[in-house]
C-alpha cells in the first residue's frame, strides 16, 4: 500500500516505523528537516521536505497515485486542508486527518464528501480519555481495550500474591468463577510471553492478559489479584484538553479535584465543570498534595503538556499515599523508565492515536488494532467472510487454523453472541474474531490468513 503520512512528530514518526516494518511504500513529509533525517536514517522510507497542505509537496511525495494520506501534523487546518486537496487534485482514495478541536469535532455536518472530504477523524485527546476511563472504571488493570464496540474486552492485569487463582492451573478458571466465560490470551513472566495452556500455572508478578465479556471483567481480575476498592476520588493535574474532557467524564460519580497551574486558564475550567473543585497551583508541590489529601485519593493522574512535571508530580504523590499514579507520557523511552516503578500506568497518547489508525491500513478485514506492551505486542479483531473453498478460517476449528506460533484466538463475536473460543470452535462467515500476537512482526501473517480467495465473489 502506499501511505504518505503528514507530519514527522511523535505520532506520524511512530506510525512510519509501524507501516514501514510491514513492506508498504511509506512517505513522510514535514517542515522540519532534522526529524525527516532521523527517521530516513533509521527506516526505509522516502521522505519530503515542505508544507504538507502544498499542491506541489503533495504531488512530489507521490500524491498522484497514493493508496491513503494520514495526516498528522500539530495543526489540525493543515490535516484538514490537506485532505481536501487529496480529494480535489488527486482523488486519493482514503483521506485520515487528526483533529483536537472541540469545535471541528462538535459539527456533525462537517466530515463528508461535499464538505471537508476526510473519510476518518481522530482525536487523541478523546482516545486517551476514553483509555483512562476504562483504567479508572477497572482499578487493578494495566490495559483495557475495546472489541466489537465495546462488548468485548482485553484487559492486562498483574497477578499479586493472594490473588484466588495464582499458584493455579488455568483449566481451574472456569471453577473459580462459574457462569463467566473467560480465555487468557497471553502471560508475559519477566518480560517474555508465555503461550497459555490449560496446565499453565499462574504466579504472582505474572502480567496476564484475558479477553471476556464487558460485563464481566471485574470479576476475572478479581481471581488473579485482590479486589480493588472502586475509584471515588479523583485529582487531576492539568486543565488542558484531556484533563477538561477527563473532569467532565468523572465528576458525575467520582469527586474530582482538578489541579491547574495558571488562574486564567483554571477560572475558565469553573465555569465549564459542574461538580469539580479547580484549583490553582503546581502539582509537583508536596504543600499543594497534603493540603488536599493525597493520602485519600484512589487516583493521581498527571496529565499536563509536560513529560517530567507528569512525571515528577505522579511520583510525589505515589509517595505520598495516592493508592495508584498515572502519567501522562510523549517520549516512548520514558515510558520503559518509569511504568511499574513510582509510576503505576505511563499512558502514552501516540500509541492510542496509532492504534486508530492502524485498523485502516491492515490487510483482510480487519476492523481493530490495539498496540500492546508499547507497541511490541498486538490485538486484532478480524473479520471473517467467505466460504470453507475461499477461505482459510471459515469451516474450520481454532486447532485447524494455521495460526502464526505467538498467536491466540481469544473471543468470536457472532451477532450478538460473545463467545470465548476453545480449541473445537467452528469460525462461521462474518465472525468477528478476536486474538492476541505476542510479536506484531507476525501480524501480517494472521491478516492473509483473513484475506478472501479469488473464489469467492
Amino acid at each position: 500500500m502506499k501511505i504518505i503520512i503528514l507530519g514527522a512528530g511523535q505520532v506520524g514518526s511512530t506510525l512510519a516505523e509501524n507501516l514501514a516494518d510491514e513492506a508498504n511504500d511509506v512517505t513522510v513529509i514535514d517542515t522540519d528537516a532534522g526529524l525527516l533525517q532521523d527517521l530516513a536514517d533509521r527506516l526505509d522510507i522516502r521522505t519530503v521536505h515542505g508544507s504538507a497542505s502544498y499542491p506541489n509537496i503533495l504531488r512530489q511525495a507521490g500524491a498522484d497515485d497514493a493508496d491513503m494520506i494520514i495526516a498528522v501534523t500539530d495543526s489540525d487546518e493543515i490535516n484538514m486542508i490537506a485532505c481536501q486537496i487529496a480529494y480535489t487534485l488527486f482523488h486519493t482514495p482514503t483521506k485520515i486527518a487528526r483533529v483536537r478541536a472541540a469545535e471541528y469535532l462538535n459539527e456533525k455536518n462537517l466530515f463528508n464528501q461535499e464538505a471537508l472530504p476526510v473519510d476518518m477523524h481522530i482525536s487523541p485527546e478523546q482516545l486517551v480519555t476514553d483509555y483512562i476511563r476504562r483504567l479508572i472504571k477497572y482499578p487493578g488493570a494495566l490495559q483495557v481495550v475495546d472489541f466489537a464496540d465495546g462488548r468485548v474486552r482485553l484487559v492486562g492485569v498483574r497477578a499479586y500474591y493472594g490473588g484466588p487463582l495464582v499458584g493455579q492451573e488455568l483449566r481451574e478458571l472456569a471453577q473459580h468463577i462459574p457462569g463467566v466465560e473467560t480465555r487468557v490470551a497471553a502471560i508475559y513472566r519477566r518480560g517474555k510471553p508465555i503461550i497459555p495452556e490449560g496446565d499453565t500455572v499462574i504466579e504472582a508478578e505474572d502480567e496476564v492478559f484475558f479477553v471476556a465479556d464487558q460485563r464481566d471483567i471485574s470479576k476475572v481480575i478479581s481471581e488473579l489479584r485482590k479486589t480493588d476498592k472502586e475509584v471515588k476520588r479523583v485529582i487531576l493535574a492539568g486543565g488542558g484538553n484531556i484533563g477538561l474532557r477527563l473532569a467532565r467524564a468523572l465528576e458525575g460519580h467520582c469527586q474530582v479535584k482538578l489541579i491547574e497551574r495558571s488562574r486564567e486558564r483554571a477560572r475558565h475550567l469553573a465555569e465549564q465543570l459542574n461538580h469539580t473543585v479547580v484549583l490553582v497551583g503546581d502539582a509537583a508541590s508536596e504543600n499543594l498534595l497534603l493540603e488536599e489529601h493525597i493520602e485519600s485519593a484512589d487516583v493521581f493522574c498527571a496529565v499536563t503538556n509536560d513529560d517530567e512535571a507528569n512525571i515528577l508530580s505522579a511520583m510525589l504523590a505515589k509517595q505520598l499515599g495516592a493508592r495508584k499514579a498515572m502519567a501522562l507520557i510523549n517520549r516512548l523511552a520514558y515510558v520503559d523508565l518509569v511504568e511499574g516503578g513510582a509510576v503505576d500506568i505511563a499512558i502514552s497518547p501516540q500509541q492510542s492515536t496509532v492504534s486508530a489508525l492502524l485498523a485502516h491500513v491492515r490487510r483482510g478485514d480487519v476492523v481493530r488494532v490495539h498496540n500492546l506492551r508499547r507497541g511490541a505486542a498486538e490485538a486484532i479483531e478480524a473479520v471473517a467472510h467467505g466460504d470453507p473453498k475461499s477461505s482459510k478460517v471459515v469451516g474450520r476449528t481454532v486447532e485447524e487454523i494455521a495460526l502464526p506460533k505467538g498467536t491466540t484466538i481469544g473471543a468470536i463475536v457472532r451477532g450478538d453472541q460473545v463467545l470465548m473460543a476453545h480449541h473445537d470452535t467452528v469460525i462461521e462467515p462474518e465472525d468477528h474474531v478476536i486474538m492476541f500476537i505476542v510479536d506484531k512482526a507476525l501480524t501480517p501473517k494472521v491478516e492473509r490468513l483473513f484475506q478472501v480467495g479469488v473464489t469467492f465473489i
